[in-house]
């Protein structure tokens, strides 16, 4: 048994990604991926991983948080928070006076996600299996119980989550086999960022051409001109058979009703909430000759209403709508699910509070009929969603051939177990019995980049600081 857990530590990490234009949007202009990053401690010696995402500066402020929620849980055994994560969770969010702070968003939700994460990944160490094998296994009831309904029965109730999990449990074992041997579907980022030149844009498209993708996302929402050359720029590598690895081919059922090209290509834009709702349908009209599947993040991230009249005034130019990264929590899915807000639902790992919450936004989805394709534009959020995605595969919705999950090469060398993707463009399944929620980072690379103090951050305040790598 893993014990009892006797303490932890929590890092303020910090990666100089603004240095190379990676992680810039309309937006978010000057991005520092970084992580807010507990360790869990136990009695028997094994330990618990866990992280939010930020892009740097109040990266300092979740540290705080994390530091103040995780106090309480020393000293609980672990024999206890395994036998019942569902209340585990309960617990993590009912502080009265942390609570207040949201409640259930904003830091201290962000907070709670660092540690509930870290939890589920002791779990899945001490059980030897990868976290969403963990969950896979789990029985339709084990799977409801672990899941978080306060405030959405009203979207789906715990007997209708039983129902749907009961239906697909017969032919988990298969959905498991395939994806494991052919990996799961995924799109790429990393061509797309704002402050990428145009050289670098047409020689990222072409590598990741060549690295078996077919889903593609540009940044716009800047200047409407410099977005539709930067996006006929990508069309026009994509749309181009030459570019194309020989013999490669597109099944159709993945790309039917995503406006793809004539090679099979999907492209997609991403705003990044820098719109008003009638801003955001006027500038995509302009946008429609590169025929997108969808724009993501049109509007701000919590208002379900703007969001539905943007899909329906969109919906006659082909044109879906897709969000969810910034979503504070369930009860923001689920308005927009009820509003028929939203063609793709975009969970992210540790924007709401952890796995517990992610489970109940899997099922919401599935009973609406939206697919999930999770945002992962962040350091460790591939290797964390990439569990997340299996287990609605597998476990919730049964299907795959709509859904892609976000990929960007970044940063995945400070990682022990870090996601990798096939020559088919999809992700690879992760294995490893000992990976857990596969965020464990290397020491060394916590040391480096540990602010202000690491090695790196205290070179780069004497203007000593070793180049970036280039992408």
């Amino acid at each position: 048994m893993a014990g009892k857990i006797t303490g932890f530590s929590v890092h303020d990490i910090r990666f100089p990604t603004n240095l190379t234009g990676d992680g810039t949007d309309a937006m978010n202009t000057s991005c520092d991926y970084s992580a807010a990053y507990i360790v869990l401690e136990t009695s028997s010696g094994l330990k618990g991983q866990g992280m939010t995402f930020t892009i740097g500066r109040g990266n300092e402020i979740v540290v705080f948080a994390i530091n103040e929620v995780a106090k309480r849980i020393v000293g609980k055994d672990t024999a206890d928070i395994f036998g019942d994560m569902g209340a585990f969770w309960d617990f993590l969010v009912a502080d009265p006076q942390h609570r207040w702070l949201g409640p259930e968003k904003g830091v201290i939700a962000l907070a709670t996600a660092a540690i509930s994460n870290a939890a589920w990944d002791l779990f899945a160490k001490h059980s030897q299996k990868p976290l969403w094998k963990l969950i896979v296994d789990f029985t339709p009831e084990e799977f409801v119980k672990a899941t978080s309904f306060r405030y959405i029965t009203d979207a789906i109730t715990r007997a209708e989550a039983l129902e749907l999990l009961k239906k697909l449990e017969p032919t988990k074992a298969a959905r498991e086999a395939e994806v494991t041997a052919r990996g799961y579907p995924a799109y790429t980022t990393s061509v797309g960022w704002l402050g990428y030149s145009d050289e670098k844009v047409v020689r990222l498209t072409k590598e990741a051409l060549a690295q078996g993708f077919n889903h593609f996302k540009l940044k716009v929402g800047a200047d409407v001109q410099d977005d539709l050359r930067r996006g006929r720029l990508i069309r026009s590598v994509i749309d181009e058979p030459s570019n194309w690895p020989a013999g490669r081919k597109v099944d159709p059922k993945t790309i039917e009703g995503k406006n793809a090209g004539p090679t099979g290509a999907v492209l997609m834009v991403d705003a990044n909430q820098v719109w008003d709702v009638a801003q955001a349908i006027e500038y995509m009209k302009q946008l429609e000759p590169l025929k997108p599947w969808f724009i993501e993040e049109p509007t701000a991230p919590d208002d379900a209403v703007g969001h539905a009249e943007i899909r329906k005034a969109l919906k006659p130019h082909g044109i879906g709508v897709a969000t969810g990264e910034h979503a504070h929590n369930r009860m923001v899915f689920k308005q927009l699910l009820k509003l028929d807000a939203i063609d793709v639902c975009q969970i992210d790992s540790c924007r709401v509070a952890g796995v517990n919450e992610i489970l109940a936004i899997l099922l919401m989805s599935a009973k609406y009929g939206v697919p999930v394709c999770p945002h992962a534009g962040g350091v460790g959020l591939c290797e964390y969603v990439i569990h997340l995605s299996l287990i609605d595969y597998i476990c919730v919705s049964g299907s795959m051939d709509r859904n892609v999950l976000e990929y960007v090469d970044h940063l995945h060398e400070h990682f022990l177990y870090p996601v990798s993707i096939n020559a088919e463009g999809r992700y690879n399944v992760p294995q490893d019995p000992k990976g857990g929620y596969s965020i464990e980072m290397f020491e060394q690379s916590m040391a480096d980049y540990a602010y202000p103090g690491g090695s790196y951050w205290v070179a780069a305040a004497k203007g000593e600081a070793p180049p970036p790598k280039h992408h």
